[in-house]
């Protein structure tokens, strides 16, 4: 399985009944952008039911972040399934979760600290409302800033903190009280001359001269709490002094702040957290996705001043299960031996190529960003002598690589995201290249 090879119409004739199948008896709320049916994997590679390889260019959205089926991490999983599968971490001690946590607490930044303490969850949206959570308790404070085009899960907690799609908060309500939105800045132009702020200097000023001064006093928020690259809202990449704005903030009044780094962390961008590209340290980061390639283990870092909170304040039945802390373990190996620097300078390969196509097809493809291998490709249209997204042109591209053999995913009003296995070779980009050349060449 090392080279993509498409024997099928698609969806093929085993991938159709599965399908149906799904179609009837799991839940509605699903979505999926193509009739892809997974049978197996290895590295960047992906084979469905009916033999058909594909390239993976989602990772399962950032989350097999060694690829699939890496021999190390099945070994590591193996070991541990053989000894045991489970105790409650939270109840029970066991001979596996201290050491991770120490591990994971020594390798996350995190502000004036000098110890850090790890909570161990199951999913990013648990770790984000355990952050809130701790949060409100630390403070003694209720409200919480987020910022439009943040996500944050799925739970009443993140989808009360959520405003990428309103499709994630309509018929729920009421939800979470507290949540207020402010602005994330961004450097491209789209849609132009938007009512809103979009610089640097606009979105701070908004956040302290609207938000604290008409509607939420600062000395009653907990928490400011951004996705330090933007996910689901659009691979969004804030300039350096925006950060900085925010850690000035919360110094001032006493805010602490949540970097929620469940897709952008774990070397997804070419450093272990994406806030190391900042220079800036959160209070508390969330964590998930890529942190154990596959198996499901979330958890939350704060210090041990932060994180003081009484027994049994906080809990969970599953999270730090042993097996999962086995694949975080030998996933943590492996990022800070090769698959960090990798990202890195594969994604600067990646997205330099990316430009090149830009550049070549013309004004529908209006932004190509991001940092290692967490890139986005923006399309737009003109409508009215104004810039605007173009999410139709966006979601045609993604239906046509697929037939080309390319598994890719949305993100945003019209973005197009790439965020492969981190074990991608440049000569994989090279082919991904390629499959995108001609896929523009098709649809725009």
């Amino acid at each position: 399985m090392s080279q993509i090879s498409i024997k099928t119409t698609l969806p093929g004739p085993k991938a159709k009944a599965i399908i149906e199948q799904d179609h009837q008896y799991v839940s509605t709320s699903r979505y999926q952008m193509y009739p892809f049916v997974l049978a197996n994997g290895k590295g960047c590679y992906v084979e469905d039911v009916d033999g058909n390889v594909f390239m993976d260019m989602h990772a399962g959205i950032a989350v097999t972040s060694t690829g699939h089926n890496h021999p190390e991490i099945n070994a590591a999983i193996d070991a541990q399934t053989k000894r045991y599968l489970h105790n409650c971490g939270n109840v029970f001690y066991n001979d596996s979760q201290g050491r991770y946590a120490q591990r994971l607490a020594e390798v996350t930044p995190i502000h004036n600290s000098d110890k850090n303490r790890v909570f161990f969850c199951n999913t990013g949206a648990e770790a984000w409302d355990g952050a809130v959570k701790l949060a409100r308790y630390a403070t003694g404070r209720q409200n919480v800033i987020c910022f439009y085009n943040g996500f944050h899960g799925r739970t009443l907690g993140g989808i009360s903190a959520n405003s990428s799609k309103v499709v994630q908060r309509r018929g729920f309500g009421p939800l979470l009280p507290g949540m207020h939105f402010s602005y994330f800045p961004r450097a491209f132009e789209c849609p132009s001359n938007p009512p809103y702020p979009t610089t640097t200097e606009g979105c701070l000023e908004y956040l302290e001269d609207i938000l604290f001064k008409k509607v939420v006093a600062p000395d009653e928020v907990a928490a400011i709490a951004f996705e330090p690259v933007q996910g689901e809202g659009g691979y969004i990449v804030p300039p350096k002094a925006f950060i900085e704005g925010l850690r000035r903030i919360c110094d001032k009044y006493g805010i602490l702040m949540i970097a929620d780094e469940v897709q952008c962390g774990m070397g997804r961008t070419g450093k272990i957290f994406a806030m190391e590209h900042f220079d800036v340290k959160a209070d508390i980061v969330t964590t998930a996705k890529g942190i154990a390639s596959g198996m499901p283990i979330a958890a939350f870092v704060a210090s041990d001043k932060v994180m003081a909170w009484p027994e049994g304040a906080h809990g969970s039945t599953y999270g730090g299960n042993p097996v999962a802390v086995a694949a975080a373990d030998k996933t943590l190996d492996l990022l800070q031996s090769s698959l960090c620097a990798n990202a890195k300078d594969v994604g600067k390969y990646f997205m330099d190529k990316l430009k090149v196509l830009k550049d070549k097809h013309g004004e529908s493809i209006g932004d190509v960003r991001g940092l290692g291998l967490m890139i986005g490709v923006e399309f737009v249209k003109r409508d009215n002598g104004r810039v605007v997204h173009d999410g139709d042109l966006r979601d045609a591209v993604i239906k046509k690589a697929f037939t080309h053999g390319l598994l890719t995913l949305a993100c945003g009003n019209s973005t197009l995201r790439f965020c492969p296995p981190l074990v991608i070779s440049k000569d994989e980009v090279d082919i991904v290249i390629d499959i995108m050349d001609a896929v523009f060449s098709e649809v725009i």
